[in-house]
């Protein structure tokens, strides 16, 4: 039997790219998949080559930023295949910019895609999962969350995915639900404005699929609340944000005191900003 056999699956910005991997990698796997993508033509080719292969699938291609549109998506899966097992929050914006040229039309759109997106998005799944006692929610993050240079809204809408998968993996584990994120390395149209990606054989979005469909499956049964980094060629797990020690502690603390602190016991924690990983 296939991984996902008898699954219902919804992959946003499934279109092309990323999100076009994943549901066909879904579908090849047994599951029954909504391909969302704000572009419908694309949505509708994506779903129509899924059923020439013997799988089952179907088109929708409303934005994820509406959160009726949200709503309405979830109902679709739930009306076409009587059940909601899976949501990969895929669909997100990205573009570069110095931080005196970016445009705060730009930033709010790019912030209702691929952050409002995702939390409409689960916030309905949620909803229906928890009624059946189980679930699944993949969030598509970056390792561009921890601060990419001349992508200060990616960065932040990715540090948010990071933060909704944390909150919502605590939340929902006693409800049968578990929710993951991966952080891949992709050559992509929304990749090619970005120089740490490369076209390399390592970063096609077909050696990412596998992750996705890992993480649906029950194979992934006892992994949850996790960040999971892949390449093609490597994997690995982030380190989610926690306290690092020491932990000073005083009745009150001046401004000296911090100053001293700060130069002092804490100056060996402290961290370089990212400025050379990303060029």
């Amino acid at each position: 039997m296939s991984l996902l056999s008898g699954k219902a699956v919804i992959i946003t910005g499934s279109g092309r790219g990323l999100g076009r991997a994943f549901a066909h990698h879904a579908a090849s796997q047994g599951a029954a998949v909504v391909v969302n993508d704000v572009d419908p033509d694309l949505a509708h080719e994506v779903a129509d080559e899924i059923r020439s292969q013997g799988g089952r699938a179907v088109a929708n291609g409303d934005s994820v930023a509406d959160a009726g549109n949200a709503a309405g998506l979830i109902e679709q899966c739930v009306s076409e295949f009587g059940t909601l097992d899976g949501l990969v929050n895929n669909a997100a914006l990205n573009y570069r910019a110095e931080p005196w040229d970016d445009d705060p039309a730009r930033i709010r759109e790019l912030v209702d895609v691929n952050v409002l997106g995702p939390l409409f998005c689960g916030t309905a799944a949620v909803k229906v999962m928890r009624d059946q006692g189980a679930g699944v929610i993949v969030n598509v993050g970056s390792g561009s969350m921890i601060g990419q240079r001349r992508a200060a809204a990616y960065s932040a809408s990715k540090g948010a995915v990071a933060s909704m998968t944390a909150s919502w993996a605590a939340d929902l584990a006693g409800h049968g639900i578990r929710v993951n994120a991966v952080a891949p390395v992709a050559w992509t149209r929304m990749a090619q404005n970005d120089p740490s990606v490369v076209q390399t054989p390592e970063h096609s979005p077909d050696r990412v699929a596998p992750l996705v469909t890992y993480l649906l499956s029950d194979l992934s049964a006892g992994v949850n609340g996790q960040i999971i980094r892949f390449r093609g060629d490597i994997l690995c797990v982030l380190r989610q944000t926690a306290i690092k020690e020491p932990v000073l502690e005083r009745d009150s603390w001046t401004v000296e005191d911090i100053a001293e602190a700060i130069d002092g016991e804490l100056r060996e924690v402290l961290e370089p900003p990212p400025s050379a990983r990303w060029k």
